[in-house]
């Protein structure tokens, strides 16, 4: 029988990805306004899929806003370090540990691909800047720092592996503390690393490594049970001896929880004992990990990897084996980030569902984080955005420095964190029509317009018919069909249709929190243009039109995330 004090609700935080500007890499400082310090470079993070020098103070705002709804437990949901180095790893544990001696604040953290690196761990390299322009290569890789003269070698540049890569973080979660009601791991109450070992195998059985598992079960309060499940997998791959290399293992943030029905079976057994033991105890059960059970974009269609190919996006979705596996465990709710998305989906099997929360990241566009509170056999969410924040004036002007005036970026004009998080987004949006897109098509999204793409659709069925230059038939039923939703001729032919696919790629991304940043217009022709999409699924992409046609089912899907 459930008991009948509700728990506390419980802050969850993905992806933070801290990177600390004002820590010494090992490389040449920048001195910004007389201060030193460690910057990435507009270029860098304009091609990134993620904030780097702002990480910082998005993680402070998040757990000022944690503070101020008196809230005092916080999930991490990995990546919680920049990349895993030594010193940002260090440097996040100390930034928790004054968190929790001035406020309060409890912390449960999980790694994510970029935390920790199998056994041993492995190198990393970055640029960080010198002047406007210019940057200077650090890494922890005396080969990579021989390749360039002026890069700096910096062992705080490593990444760690498991366990040692964990133990900076061993008070928040990872390792039992003295206040928890309960602590157990898979194999026991016992939470040394080496009573926590399990073996990888290679497919073919020929390598075999030795990891820590890191998942864990904490009851903080009475009643609240957290199962922290640490799906970052690193399976050997065949033929590969040396672990300390970055091949040795298939792309953790490839593998996630498809991997871990091959690797670490022994957790869907566990999980399954925990729910169980949670409903005859009366616990409510919460359950987290770095990686989504759940498609996050509920691509029911396999759409991505038609349009793109072999994408990341392709290549991270779980398959549909995972929400089974986990929903006949008794799972029923599960909180995930590493996507850096904002949505819910779910899945059924047998008359039972799973719902999967893909948490956003603190560092692309949506920020935000979300408030989970117990409420029954799952927990209420709210999600909290930071787009509101104000951004350094200073990082901006350093920013703008970088940039020649004959090609301003809109994105460095914001004063709010969103949108500039947002134009962050939009020009990847550019890179990818660029990097996935069909060299042809690529070339005509940049030269045409939303009418354009609606005469498309429009054009007989069966034609051949590109972008551009509709017979004035087709651009006169264009006309009538977007004046029944209220658009005129003028609102399509001036929105490009390079703005319409980055509009595609936020929605998708961002679901409702995209709509305070991009005018109510902009949303009036996606939903105009999303009508035009056929039924059912069109499955041939090799024309335009069929091209099109898929990708604004997309879109229809993306719409129907939108609060009515």
């Amino acid at each position: 029988m459930r008991q009948a004090t509700s728990p506390p609700a419980v802050a969850v935080i993905a992806d933070a990805h801290v990177h600390d500007i004002h820590a010494s890499y090992g490389g040449t400082p920048f001195a910004l306004n007389g201060v030193p310090l460690t910057l990435r470079s507009w270029a860098d993070t304009r091609a990134s899929a993620r904030a780097f020098n702002e990480s910082a103070a998005a993680l402070t705002a998040a757990l000022t806003e944690v503070c101020a709804r008196g809230i005092r437990h916080v999930v991490l949901l990995g990546d919680y370090s920049d990349d895993g180095q030594i010193l940002s790893t260090q440097s996040l544990a100390a930034r928790l540990h004054h968190w929790r001696q001035r406020e309060g604040l409890s912390f449960y953290a999980l790694p994510g691909n970029h935390d920790v690196f199998g056994p041993l761990g492995r190198h990393n390299t970055n640029r960080f800047v010198t002047a406007p322009g210019q940057s200077q290569l650090v890494t922890s890789d005396p080969n990579v720092a021989a390749t360039e003269p002026g890069s700096r070698l910096s062992p705080q540049m490593y990444r760690k592996g498991q366990p040692a890569g964990l133990r900076p973080m061993a008070a928040f979660g990872l390792f039992r503390q003295p206040q928890y009601l309960h602590w157990e791991s898979p194999f026991g109450l016992d939470d040394r690393a080496e009573a926590r070992l399990f073996t990888a195998s290679s497919p073919d059985g020929l390598i075999r490594h030795q990891l820590m598992e890191a998942s864990y079960l904490v009851e903080p309060v009475p009643g609240l049970w957290l199962l922290m499940i640490d799906a970052n997998v690193f399976e050997p791959r065949d033929g590969r001896h040396d672990p300390s290399r970055k091949k040795a293992f298939l792309d953790p943030s490839v593998a996630g929880w498809s991997a871990l029905l091959r690797v670490k079976p022994f957790l869907i057994d566990w999980i399954a004992d925990v729910c169980a033991r949670a409903e005859r105890l009366g616990k409510h059960l919460m359950a987290f990990s770095h990686y989504p059970a759940v498609d996050p974009f509920d691509d029911h269609i396999g759409a991505e990897a038609a349009l793109f190919g072999q994408t990341a996006v392709a290549r991270r979705t779980p398959t549909p084996a995972v929400a089974q596996a986990l929903i006949r465990a008794g799972l029923q709710q599960h909180f995930s980030g590493h996507m850096h998305v904002h949505s819910v989906t779910r899945r059924q099997d047998a008359g039972r569902q799973l719902t999967n929360i893909s948490v956003p990241s603190l560092v692309s566009f949506p920020p935000a984080f979300v408030i989970a509170t117990p409420q029954g056999a799952n927990a209420a969410v709210e999600t909290v955005s930071l787009a509101h924040l104000p951004l350094d004036p200073q990082l901006m002007g350093f920013y703008r420095s970088e940039v020649p005036p004959e090609a301003p970026e809109a994105g460095l004009h914001s004063d709010r964190y969103g949108d500039f998080l947002h134009a962050q987004l939009t020009a990847r949006s550019y890179q990818r029509i660029s990097r996935h897109w069909p060299a042809e098509l690529a070339r005509a999204v940049f030269t045409a317009s939303a009418a354009d793409l609606a005469c498309l659709l429009l054009s007989p069925e069966g034609g051949t018919a590109g972008l551009g230059d509709p017979p004035p038939e087709t651009r006169a039923l264009c006309d009538s069909q977007a004046a029944l939703h209220g658009l005129t001729a003028t609102d399509l032919t001036a929105t490009p249709l390079s703005l319409v696919v980055a509009d595609w790629y936020a929605l998708r991304q961002a679901g409702a929190l995209l709509t305070p940043h991009i005018p109510q217009l902009r949303l009036q022709i996606l939903r105009f243009l999303a009508t035009l999409a056929p039924a059912p699924h069109p499955t041939q992409t090799d024309t335009q039109r069929g091209f099109f046609s898929l990708f604004l089912q997309i879109l229809a899907t993306s719409l129907s995330r939108l609060a009515p």
